[in-house]
């Protein structure tokens, strides 16, 4: 039995008792029978109630609680304390203003609670970082001067006091483990309850290659909990009113101020549109390839034909696609290449190149 239900029953029976007792009142005006108009008051009243009551109950509250959500921690409590200090200010003025001739001292005490409420929460929200940061150092027990080896601590420190969210397919990806082993992450690396939950629905899909690639997630989110290189953590967070993952990371970053780390172009560019901080790998896999300039030399291994007649294709230890020109007849032998041309594209970085002379 819902909530929403029994507070249906609850406005059903007291506006269907609030109808009698008007229909009652309403019979000795129309000096009709009593009975009829209780019983029809009655029902009107029952049906009212029945309709009316979640939109005066449950529903506003349902709402609020999803903007709160919304809302991150700090920011919340920034404007709590904004608007106990605007409430305590109009206080102050209530009395003097007060005092003043009809009708200004019956209407400006109301007027200044609402204003500086407002004041109140819009500084309060605004400079929330810096009050934050004014408290922490009045703290007792905190000192003022930076203490040079607590900040070497601190630094040194794995979590380093950033919280990195993980996207579903970055750890199906699989190169989060190794890109976390080299310590480059600075941070706590946390997936959230409900992306766990969409790599288990992907391990147990009926599609096997859904299965694979969702069970190659799970044995990396588990091989990387056992390193302690980067600490892992599982959160029980949610963000209510929100169905879809995506959305879901991108408020619950807004909320923790933390980047998202994934390699999901759509995600990437809902999430920056929004203001939230990205760690994208394949960005990182692209940023890293050995820079080559046309004229060099390399030696490859061409493995297969091009597109184009004549053409071979081989790759580079990072898995950069180099094209060489008439290399189809050095399929399957390490040939001399020289670089003509280097093209940068969505997918990655693609390499040009002709035979020397010696390998034709």
């Amino acid at each position: 039995m819902s909530i929403e239900f029994i507070f249906r029953i609850i406005g059903m029976i007291l506006m269907a008792v609030l109808g009698v007792l008007s229909g009652s009142s309403f019979s000795k005006i129309a000096s009709g029978p009593p009975e009829l108009y209780m019983v029809v008051f009655g029902l009107v009243g029952a049906l009212f109630g029945l309709i009316i009551t979640p939109f005066i109950t449950t529903r506003p509250v349902r709402a609020l609680r999803i903007i709160l959500g919304k809302i991150s921690t700090p920011t919340l409590v920034a404007g709590l304390l904004g608007l106990l200090s605007g409430l305590i200010f109009a206080a102050l003025l209530a009395f003097p203003l007060s005092l003043l001739p009809s009708p200004f001292g019956d209407l400006l005490p109301f007027i200044g609670v609402l204003l500086c409420s407002y004041f109140g929460i819009m500084v309060f929200v605004m400079r929330q970082q810096d009050i934050f940061n004014l408290l922490r150092s009045r703290l007792p027990g905190k000192s003022t001067e930076t203490n040079p080896a607590q900040t070497t601590e601190d630094a040194d420190s794995p979590s380093g006091g950033r919280t990195i969210l993980l996207d579903t397919s970055v750890i199906i990806d699989g190169r989060i483990a190794d890109i976390a082993r080299t310590g480059f992450l600075v941070g706590t690396l946390m997936i959230p309850r409900f992306v766990l939950n969409e790599l288990q629905y992907i391990a147990d899909s009926a599609d096997s290659l859904r299965r694979q690639r969702g069970r190659r997630g799970m044995e990396v989110l588990s091989q990387m909990q056992k390193e302690t290189t980067v600490p892992v953590r599982i959160s029980d967070i949610d963000v209510e009113g929100v169905r879809e993952v995506d959305d879901k990371l991108v408020i619950l970053a807004r909320q923790l101020r933390a980047p998202i780390l994934t390699n999901d172009y759509n995600l990437n560019r809902v999430a920056e549109l929004q203001g939230v901080a990205v760690l994208n790998v394949n960005e990182l896999a692209n940023a890293v390839k050995s820079v080559l300039l046309p004229g060099e030399s390399l030696v490859v291994n061409i493995i297969q034909e091009g597109r184009e007649v004549g053409q071979g294709v081989a790759y580079l230890d990072d898995g950069t696609m180099v094209v060489v020109e008439d290399g189809r007849s050095q399929i399957n032998t390490q040939a001399n290449v020289t670089v003509t041309k280097v093209l940068q594209t969505a997918a990655g970085r693609m390499i040009f190149a002709r035979l020397d002379v010696d390998s034709r």
